[in-house]
């Protein structure tokens, strides 16, 4: 091997050797258990970012781990491709979406395989190309059967900057995720996935992802958003209309005394139609459209409201209360209409005082008698029914069920569950996207494109407009079709899916890449399903993995897949900053991943982004920490190139040492206790940065070896254990020391070492001496000493001895191989 580290030189030759030689191909086994690490697959937005490089880093460190450790893993790659930013572009620089993409993933390829990536390639997936979406579509057709893919009408929320359609969960503090644009309400129609009719499934199971973070379950928990209470219905005095609530207080029915609709809601424009406050309840309405859904729900917002002249009457006890509308009432939250009980509820008490409404008391505490005159805020505490009919003197805990049935039993009211998560918005009114595999005939309505016609394919000349509006529905070659029911003619959906849709199965297609027949062969899905370790950013904690979830239980219900979850492990890691902030081309702050694998080697970059912090943890750039990873592999270079030197670069055996002296004890003592730390910190716990640290230890210990003891039986188990422990983590540099230590076959095809525990046994320790808890002294004993033994050689040293003249020794406590503490008065 060379005297010098040329990173160069080494990284591109065991990268075309692995591509030459399909290094990284697996196919299903039954000889070894399977292992199925996955990171997000990126967009491919033209070039690797320091983000890309640290996911991807962290899942080739598992994927070799646990092929060392004889597990058959799959580790494939592909590209999120559909999506915003290639349209952008397209419109931008007059490219088409698909040479735009295909250009960056070109790029992106040489990037990764620049990383020395333990991928898969013959399973990548781009989900742009027909052979992928083909299959998208034909998996919304399977739920369109189901009756869970269904068009409505419905206010969606629109950005004004991409010209589309925003799913609720990418309004960020009511902008656009992507552009930041103010979103707009607007009416259209539609096209939803019935992700509610699966809430309770999404929220029962997190209980089974016992490897996923607490934090993310907790999130999702908090979108599906499970509330128990009851759906009460109030009829409207001026007409035959029935207003519904959803409540969980029940129990303070008896003590509405106004009703709050939200001002989109249908029924306020029939009710002041003609009427003399029409025009005063058309300007706050307008007035109310013009505010975003974050302020509406914002609780630092002034609460406004304005009586529409119209009133209910309440079913519980006949009393007529007056119907106002309010700007903090969301039509598409709950359904639309908030029963006021403002002594009960804080938002209503103030609400109240400031428009003047009734107040009635329904709940007080036990012994107390509340009025509303002198209440300084709502009473929500529990207490006893008051002012309640026939359920005076109850808890009001026992309250709420009893009510209930009572209106349940006049027909007007019924227990309901209710929940946060609201149908997923899959329609976009985009280019860049998977058509949406739906025919309207004039006479045979909605029909789904037959399975066999399948792909829609999107047409390849296009003309974008400035606007950015799709340019599909201007396309007649496109929109033009017939009705495969009755042949008339017919137009095509010209919206496309939700990005989303397409990274809802990605993963179950890498089971099965090629498959030309059906989205992949269920045996192969069976086999490799579920991942077992997934990788990615936190952000994606909603949207991504929730949407998955939904996909994969489906699928389950159809008969396509075995599990219900697809995830069995998540790593969520942390974000790459730069002086305090994330990397960003507006901070002037970005690292270029080319840049440092152009000064340094790839393997100095993976080791870096994996050293600086733990995996789940933010990580700060640091320009010295790069250049120290730098030197530490030329460390390991220098030594293992002596070495082979010194032996003519052939293997040297090793196995049975014989009688050993102290220094070469303590080389095999800290070896094999680097192993024993290092396969737990990258096996259980996934903290790299400790793993590596402790193999800078061991070099540490090996160069200090080097200086008094000469046993190259136990230098070359040191010097193979480093290799191996370092492959994962630096491939490139590992391949070649391997091949200087006189091996013919690749270090990443070893097994892990393991532990000999007769070598973690020390002769000697390191023993702490104290007196009153302060330390004094460390002398070295033999392991295992009898304790009095212990006691009497430590109040024997001289230095010791001397702190104790002329005072009284109370106690001395002796914990065996580690310390000794002198109480003395």
């Amino acid at each position: 091997m060379n005297e010098r580290y040329d990173y160069a030189e080494i990284e591109s030759k065991w990268q075309k050797k692995w591509v030459d030689e399909n290094t990284h191909r697996v196919t299903e086994s039954d000889s070894k258990p399977k292992y199925y690490c996955l990171e997000m697959f990126p967009y491919p937005s033209g070039n690797l970012h320091m983000g890309h490089v640290r996911n991807y880093s962290i899942g080739d460190v598992i994927a070799r781990y646990k092929t060392m450790h004889g597990f058959n893993v799959l580790h494939p790659i592909g590209w999120d491709s559909f999506g915003l930013p290639a349209e952008n572009a397209a419109i931008k620089h007059n490219t088409p979406p698909a040479k735009w993409t295909k250009e960056n993933i070109a790029n992106m390829n040489r990037q990764l395989h620049a990383m020395g990536l333990s991928y898969d390639w013959d399973r990548e997936v781009t989900t742009c190309l027909p052979e992928y979406y083909k299959w998208t579509q034909w998996l919304f057709l399977q739920f369109y059967n189901k009756g869970l893919a269904y068009k409505k009408g419905a206010s969606v929320n629109w950005c004004p900057g991409c010209h589309t359609v925003l799913a609720n969960e990418q309004v960020v503090e009511g902008a656009c995720e992507r552009c930041d644009s103010i979103v707009e309400k607007k009416s259209l129609e539609q096209w939803f996935f019935k992700i509610t009719d699966y809430a309770d499934r999404l929220l029962e199971d997190l209980d089974k992802l016992e490897g996923w973070p607490t934090k993310v379950k907790t999130m999702q928990e908090n979108w599906i958003g499970r509330s128990e209470g009851a759906l009460i219905q109030f009829k409207v005095q001026e007409t035959d209309d029935v207003v519904e609530v959803f409540t969980t207080r029940p129990d303070t029915v008896f003590g509405v005394s106004y009703m709050v609709l939200a001002p989109e809601h249908p029924l306020v424009e029939k009710l002041i139609d003609g009427t003399d406050k029409a025009e005063e309840v058309r300007a706050f309405v307008k007035k109310v459209q013009q505010m975003t859904e974050v302020e509406r729900s914002s609780t630092e917002m002034e609460k406004e409201g304005l009586a529409i002249g119209a009133h209910v009457i309440n079913p519980a006890n006949g009393q007529v209360v007056p119907i106002l509308i309010g700007n903090y009432v969301i039509y598409e939250y709950g359904t639309g209409a908030v029963m006021g009980v403002p002594t009960h509820d804080e938002r209503d008490f103030f609400f109240a005082r400031k428009y003047n409404l009734p107040m009635t008391v329904v709940v007080q505490p036990e012994g107390v008698s509340l009025t509303p005159e002198t209440m300084e805020g709502a009473y929500t505490a529990e207490g006893i029914m008051v002012n309640s009919g026939q359920f005076d003197g109850m808890t009001n805990t026992e309250a709420k069920k009893a009510i209930v049935a009572w209106l349940e039993e006049k027909g007007q009211g019924k227990l309901k569950v209710n929940y946060r998560l609201r149908d997923w918005l899959i329609s976009r009114q985009r280019f860049w996207g998977a058509p949406i595999p739906i025919i309207y005939c004039d006479h045979c309505g909605a029909v789904p494109v037959p399975e066999e016609q399948l792909p829609v394919l999107l047409p390849q000349d296009v003309n974008f407009k400035p606007s950015g509006e799709s340019p599909l529905k201007y396309m007649d070659e496109f929109a033009q079709t017939t009705c495969p029911v009755c042949g008339a003619p017919a137009r095509r959906e010209t919206d496309t899916m939700d990005t989303f849709v397409c990274s809802s199965w990605y993963y179950l297609r890498y089971t099965d890449a090629h498959n030309d027949q059906k989205p992949f062969a269920k045996d192969k899905a069976d086999y490799w399903m579920n991942v077992d370790q997934y990788i990615g950013g936190v952000e994606h904690a909603i949207l991504h993995l929730l949407y998955a979830r939904f996909f994969t239980k489906v699928l389950k219900d159809i008969g396509l897949v075995s599990v219900d979850e697809p995830f069995k492990n998540l790593l969520t890691q942390g974000m790459v900053l730069k002086e305090g902030s994330k990397m960003s081309k507006s901070k002037g702050n970005i690292v270029s991943p080319e840049e440092i694998i152009g000064k340094y080697g790839a393997d100095t970059a993976r080791l870096f982004i994996l050293f600086a912090a733990p995996p789940e943890r933010d990580l700060e750039w640091n320009d010295q920490a790069v250049e120290g990873c730098y030197r530490f592999i030329n460390r390991i270079w220098r030594l293992v190139e002596e070495f082979s030197r010194s032996h003519d670069g052939k293997c040297v055996a090793y196995g049975e040492f014989g009688d050993l002296g102290k220094a070469e004890k303590d080389l095999r003592r800290l070896t094999h206790t680097t192993i024993k730390r290092v396969s737990e910190d990258v096996g259980v716990r996934f903290n790299f940065n400790t793993a590596i640290s402790a193999i800078m230890e061991l070099v540490n210990g090996m160069y200090q070896y080097r200086e008094q003891g000469n046993n190259e039986q136990v230098m070359a188990e040191a010097i193979e254990t480093l290799i191996l422990l370092m492959a994962p983590f630096t491939p490139h540099v590992t391949e070649e020391l391997w091949q200087g230590m006189g091996h013919t076959d690749s270090v990443h095809h070893q097994t892990w070492p393991t532990v000999d525990e007769k070598a973690l046994i020390a002769e000697e320790t390191t023993v702490v001496i104290q007196i009153n808890g302060k330390v004094r002294d460390k002398i070295n004993l033999p392991m295992n000493m009898d304790s009095k033994e212990v006691e009497n050689l430590v109040l024997a040293l001289p230095k010791i001895s001397e702190q104790l003249t002329g005072k009284d020794i109370k106690k001395v406590v002796v914990i065996p191989n580690k310390l000794v503490n002198i109480v003395v008065g």
